[in-house]
C-alpha cells in the first residue's frame, strides 16, 4: 500500500500533465488568434521603433516534425504560425518604399522547450512575395537599423528558409546607387545540414535600377540568405549585368556584408568606350575604341573609405593590348589613380583624343567623312579638361611597340603619367624611333579654359634611312639625326597648341652617305640623275647637315639650314607656318664640280603639310632657257648648251664650326614658362632612356 501510493500520485502528475498539454494544445488549435493580434502589433511596434502589423489572418496550427530530422524531436508536434499581410514600416524619410519589410503571407513553424531556455528556434520560415525596402542617406544614416534596446537575452536561430517571387530596392544616396532586384530560393535552405553546407548558392535574382543615372539591368546568383546572419561571414556572388553602356560580369566573394568591409571579385569589362565608365565609376577615362578586360577586384574598407585595387588585368582596347594594376585611393581633396599599365602593341588611332589624335565622329562634325581626305595634318581632336579635376593620377605606361597607320613605328614606349589639380605631367613620355630614342617632358596645364601646354624633347640617334622606310634610293644610306625642341602654346588640340607655339628647334645630322639620286634632283642635275636612275644609285659622303628654326606665335622661321656633301651643298630660307600649316622655303643648291646639261636652280617648298608644292623657281630657270634658244637661234645649235654647263664650284664648309655651334644652340633650348613648365630634359634622362631601350 505505502509502495502504491507514489506511483500513484506520479501517475496522476503524469495525467495531470498531459491534460494540460491537451488543454493547451486544443486551446491554440481552437483560440481565435486574431483576438491578439493588436497587443502582438503594440508590443513589436514599442520594442523596434517601428510600426509593426499583421493586416491578415493570424492562425496556429499544430504539426509533426519533418521526416528529415533526426532523433526524438521528429515526432513532437510543433506549432506552426500563419499570419497574413505582415508589414514593418520604414521612418517618413524614405523614398525606396513606405515598407521596411514586408510579406503577403508568413509561416513559421518553432520549438516550444527552447523558448525556457530564452532560444526562438524557426524549424521553418516560409515566405510569400516578401518585399524589403533599404535607404541610406548621404550622411550614413540607414533605414534599417532599429531602436537599441540593449542586450537582448533572446537567441533567434533560423533552420530553413524559403520564399519566392521576391523583390528589394536598395537606395544609396552616397553613391548614387538605385537598385532593385527580384530573387527566389533556389532551394529550402538549411544551415543544419551537410547537404546545406555544399550549397553554393541559396537565392537567384534579376536585376534592375540605375547607378550614378546610368541604367542598370543583369542577373546572377548569391550565397543562402540565412549566412548573413553569421558574423563575418565570406558570401558568394556571382552576377553579371549592363551597367549604361558597358558589360560587366562578377564572381567572387564579401565579406561580412551585413557590414561590408571586403570584396574580393573577378571583374569583367566591356563596352564601346572607356569614357563610359565615367558615370559608373566616377574615375576619368579618354574616349577609346571598343573594350573589354578581366581581372580582380579587391576592395578593402577603412572606416567610412574604400580602397580599390584591380590587380593583374588582361584586356583589349581596340586592336591594342593592356595589362598591368591599378589602385584607386580614396583621399582629400581629389582621389589618386596609381599604378602600372602594359603593352605588348598599342595603335596610336586607339588612344584617340587622349593624345589629340582626330576622331571619325569629329570628322564628321566638321563636314568630313572616314575616309574623306582632310587638309589639316595636325591632330585637331579637342582635348576634354571638364572632369581632369576628378582624380589626380600617377600611373607609368610601359609599351613594346606603338603602331601608327602610315608613319614610322615606334617602340619600347615608356611614360609616367602624372595628373595634379587638373595638371597632366608625362614625365617623361619617352619612345624609341627610327632606331633612335626620343626623350620628352610635356605638360598640359588645364586649369583654365584654354590649355597651357610645354614640351622639351630631345631626339637622338635617329638613322636616316629608317626615318624615310618608302623611300628605296634611302635605304642604302646611313648617319643620324639628333635634335632639340622647346616649345610653348596654347589651345585645347595639338593642332592649335602648334599654332600659338613660341620657342625654338634645331637638328643636326651626324657624318654618313646619302642618296646621290636625291641630291642631283635637288640640283636639277638632269643628266646624271637619269644616268644613276638607268645604271643605279650610289652613295655621297654626308659631311654636315644642321638647321635652327625660330618660333614665334607659330611660325618657325629657319635661321640656319645647311646641308653639305662631298658633291653639294644645299642651303635653306625662308619660314614654316604650323598655324597655317604651310611652307615658304627657299632652297639654294650648289654642286660641288662642273655639271654637263645641268639646270641648277633654286628651288621652291610652298603649299601645306598635306599638299607641298615643290619645284623650281621659274624666274632663273626661264632666264637659262631663253639664253640657250638664244644661243642656238644666233649662233649655233651647240652653242645653245653653254647656259645649261655649271663651272662653279661651291665652297667648303666648315662642317666642324657648324656642328658645334649648331650643337650648342640644339643642347640649350628655351622657351617661356607656362603655368606649369616642363623641366628640360637632361643627359641623364637621355641615357636612361636609352638603356631602358636595351
Amino acid at each position: 500500500m505505502t509502495r502504491t501510493r507514489p506511483l500513484k500520485i506520479l501517475g496522476w502528475a503524469i495525467a495531470a500533465l498531459l491534460t494540460l498539454i491537451a488543454i493547451l494544445v486544443i486551446v491554440i488549435a481552437t483560440f481565435d488568434w486574431n483576438r491578439a493580434r493588436p497587443y502582438i502589433n503594440r508590443s513589436v511596434s514599442d520594442s523596434t521603433g517601428r510600426e509593426f502589423v499583421i493586416g491578415g489572418d493570424l492562425k496556429v496550427a499544430w504539426h509533426q516534425g519533418a521526416a528529415t530530422e533526426t532523433g526524438w524531436r521528429r515526432y513532437v508536434p510543433r506549432p506552426t504560425i500563419t499570419a497574413q499581410d505582415v508589414r514593418m514600416g520604414n521612418p517618413e524619410w524614405v523614398t525606396a518604399g513606405p515598407d521596411l519589410a514586408s510579406a503577403r503571407r508568413v509561416e513559421l513553424s518553432l520549438h516550444l522547450l527552447p523558448l525556457l531556455h530564452h532560444q526562438v528556434v524557426l524549424t521553418d520560415l516560409a515566405l510569400e512575395a516578401p518585399q524589403i525596402a533599404l535607404q541610406r542617406r548621404a550622411d550614413g544614416s540607414n533605414s534599417w537599423t532599429l531602436k537599441d534596446n540593449g542586450p537582448s537575452s533572446w537567441d533567434v536561430d533560423i533552420e530553413r528558409l524559403a520564399f519566392a517571387d521576391g523583390t528589394i530596392r536598395y537606395l544609396d544616396e552616397a553613391i548614387a546607387l538605385d537598385l532593385r532586384a527580384k530573387a527566389s530560393s533556389t532551394v529550402s535552405e538549411n544551415q543544419k545540414t551537410a547537404d546545406a553546407a555544399r550549397q553554393k548558392y541559396g537565392i537567384t535574382f534579376t536585376l534592375g535600377g540605375s547607378y550614378r543615372k546610368a541604367p542598370v539591368t543583369g542577373g546572377g546568383q548569391a550565397g543562402a540568405v540565412l549566412s548573413l546572419t553569421d558574423n563575418h561571414t565570406v558570401y558568394p556572388l556571382q552576377a553579371h549585368a549592363v551597367l549604361g553602356k558597358n558589360k560587366a560580369s562578377v564572381n567572387g566573394t564579401l565579406t561580412d556584408p551585413r557590414s561590408l568591409s571586403g570584396i574580393d571579385l573577378k571583374l569583367s569589362l566591356a563596352g564601346a568606350s572607356m569614357a563610359d565608365l565615367y558615370p559608373l565609376t566616377g574615375v576619368l577615362l579618354p574616349e577609346t575604341p571598343a573594350y573589354a578586360t578581366t581581372g580582380r577586384l579587391l576592395g578593402k574598407k577603412d572606416g567610412q573609405l574604400w580602397t580599390w585595387t584591380y590587380q593583374n588585368f588582361k584586356g583589349a582596347l581596340g586592336a591594342s593590348d593592356l595589362a598591368g594594376t591599378l589602385q584607386y585611393l580614396p583621399r582629400q581633396p581629389r582621389p589618386l589613380l596609381r599604378g602600372e599599365v602594359r603593352s605588348e602593341q598599342l595603335r596610336l588611332e586607339d588612344l584617340g583624343p587622349t593624345i589629340g589624335a582626330e576622331s571619325n565622329a569629329s570628322k564628321q562634325a566638321r563636314g568630313k567623312t572616314a575616309n574623306q581626305p582632310d587638309s589639316k595634318a595636325l591632330p585637331v581632336e579637342q582635348f576634354n579638361t571638364a572632369h581632369w579635376d576628378a582624380l589626380d593620377a600617377d600611373v607609368k605606361f610601359t609599351g613594346k611597340k606603338l603602331v601608327r597607320t602610315h608613319d614610322i613605328p615606334l617602340d619600347n614606349i615608356v611614360a609616367n603619367i602624372h595628373m595634379k589639380d587638373k595638371v597632366l605631367s608625362l614625365t617623361p613620355l619617352n619612345f624609341g624611333m627610327a632606331g633612335g630614342e626620343i626623350t620628352t617632358n610635356i605638360t598640359l596645364d588645364g586649369r583654365q579654359k584654354t590649355i597651357a601646354a610645354q614640351a622639351k624633347v630631345a631626339a637622338r640617334h635617329l638613322k636616316v634611312r629608317e626615318l624615310f622606310p618608302k623611300l628605296q634610293s634611302m635605304q642604302a644610306s646611313f648617319g643620324e639625326v639628333y635634335g632639340d625642341a622647346a616649345l610653348t602654346g596654347h589651345g585645347n588640340s595639338v593642332s592649335s597648341m602648334l599654332a600659338t607655339a613660341n620657342g625654338e628647334l634645331a637638328a643636326t645630322v651626324s657624318e654618313g652617305t646619302v642618296s646621290q639620286f636625291m641630291l642631283e634632283l635637288a640640283g636639277l642635275n638632269l643628266a646624271n640623275a637619269v644616268f644613276v636612275k638607268v645604271f643605279g644609285d650610289k652613295q655621297v659622303q654626308l659631311n654636315c647637315m644642321a638647321s635652327d628654326f625660330a618660333v614665334t606665335d607659330g611660325l618657325a622661321q629657319v635661321r640656319r639650314f645647311v646641308l653639305d656633301t662631298d658633291s653639294a651643298v644645299v642651303d635653306v630660307t625662308g619660314n614654316v607656318s604650323l598655324a597655317k600649316e604651310t611652307l615658304d622655303l627657299d632652297i639654294r643648291p650648289k654642286t660641288k664640280g662642273a655639271r654637263i646639261i645641268s639646270l641648277r636652280t633654286p628651288l621652291y617648298a610652298k603649299g601645306t603639310f598635306k599638299n607641298p608644292d615643290v619645284g623650281p623657281q621659274k624666274g632663273p630657270l626661264a632666264l637659262k632657257a631663253g639664253a640657250a634658244i638664244a644661243l642656238a637661234t644666233v649662233v649655233a645649235p651647240v652653242a645653245a648648251l653653254l647656259p645649261l654647263v655649271n663651272i662653279d664650284k661651291a665652297p667648303d664648309t666648315d662642317c666642324a664650326a657648324i656642328m658645334a655651334q649648331a650643337t650648342a644652340t640644339r643642347q640649350h633650348p628655351t622657351s617661356p614658362a607656362t603655368n606649369a613648365p616642363a623641366k628640360k630634359v637632361s643627359e641623364a634622362e637621355i641615357k636612361k632612356a636609352q638603356q631602358e631601350k636595351k
